[in-house]
């Protein structure tokens, strides 16, 4: 937690407590508010462990971490009791579980905003449709729940590498690279290793190429860099959040799945090329930043898509969702 100590016009809470991509794109929310009240306080509930990604944000206040993983409930009421003090003017709730509708509810806060989709919704002041449609992204659903707090114009996330992840970052920058984010927690979201390594293959070897990912994705990025004969190094476990969002700023191109690290690169307005397979961009967490494409399989599928998040398996057998991408349109954004 880091505080701000001065006077504030209006109180804020926002809160947040699913995966690292959710919790980068609700900071559009944060953004929208502080513009429109620039001496608000804005504060967020989070899961703990993706505080971090507030590190360096100018508008942020205070960070509530909500440990789930042990004495969950003693957390939550703690933490609420924490919320009742600060005598918030209004609570935008992004999530839909219950666990959220009761901070929300008990949050002691003038105005309650969340997702008709949370059981507790009954308790909001409003409540808000959660829907999938063509060019409506996640951002557009969330900035609804600000509708009667703020304008219509929408803000974009944000995070805010600092001098010091720059600094860090700068010895991968001494000439052209690119990053690969190759693993998703899903396997019909994540391309497969054999459709990498023939993108890889095929890369100019003047390019630097870093594997980026979680501590977890260590093992599959090992893997691409035994088979590969490029300049390619294995980052995936020793980076943060914003040190992969600064390493992303400056790449030639950023290659994700649709995951968490897209939303990383849309943060800082990186160039993205996005991998859909089994997921599509009308379910609405495509990237945000100027320069980035989705890239699909072509051939039109019937059971595309087979889910919101993805199986860890596909469901036919096939996965020609991925296998039928072409290489070269990936090689085409290089």
């Amino acid at each position: 937690m880091h505080h701000i100590h001065r006077t504030y016009d209006k109180k804020f809470l926002v809160i947040q407590t699913a995966s690292i991509g959710d919790v980068i794109l609700s900071t559009a929310i944060g953004e929208k508010l502080n513009k429109h009240y620039p001496n608000a306080q804005i504060d967020y509930l989070v899961k703990q462990g993706n505080e971090r990604l507030f590190d360096g944000n100018p508008w942020i206040n205070e960070i509530f971490a909500w440990d789930k993983s042990k004495e969950k409930y003693k957390n939550m009421l703690r933490i609420i009791f924490q919320f009742r003090e600060e005598k918030y003017d209004a609570v935008i709730n992004l999530q839909r579980f219950a666990s959220s509708g009761i901070f929300t509810i008990f949050s002691g806060a003038k105005k309650k905003y969340g997702f008709r989709k949370n059981p507790l919704s009954l308790f909001f002041s409003k409540a808000f449709p959660h829907k999938f449609k063509e060019n409506w992204h996640e951002t557009d659903r969330n900035h609804q729940l600000i509708s009667k707090l703020t304008d219509g114009e929408k803000a974009k996330p944000a995070l805010y590498p600092t001098m010091k992840e720059f600094a860090i970052m700068s010895q991968y920058k001494t000439k052209k690279y690119i990053t690969i984010t190759p693993a998703s927690l899903w396997f019909t979201k994540q391309y497969p290793i054999e459709k990498w390594m023939e993108f890889i293959t095929k890369i100019n070897s003047d390019i630097n190429i870093y594997l980026l990912g979680s501590a977890a994705d260590r093992e599959l990025c090992d893997t691409i860099v035994k088979q590969a004969k490029n300049n390619i190094m294995n980052l995936a476990g020793k980076l943060s959040f914003l040190e992969s969002a600064a390493l992303m700023r400056d790449a030639a191109m950023n290659y994700v799945n649709d995951s968490a690290a897209q939303h990383i690169a849309s943060s800082v307005n990186a160039k993205i090329t996005a991998i859909f397979c089994s997921t599509i961009p009308d379910f609405g967490f495509g990237p945000l930043s100027d320069d980035s494409v989705i890239i699909e399989a072509q051939e039109k599928l019937d059971c595309k898509p087979c889910g919101l998040h993805g199986h860890k398996t596909c469901p036919k057998g096939h996965f020609k969702c991925a296998l039928n991408i072409d290489t070269k349109e990936l090689l085409n954004r290089l």
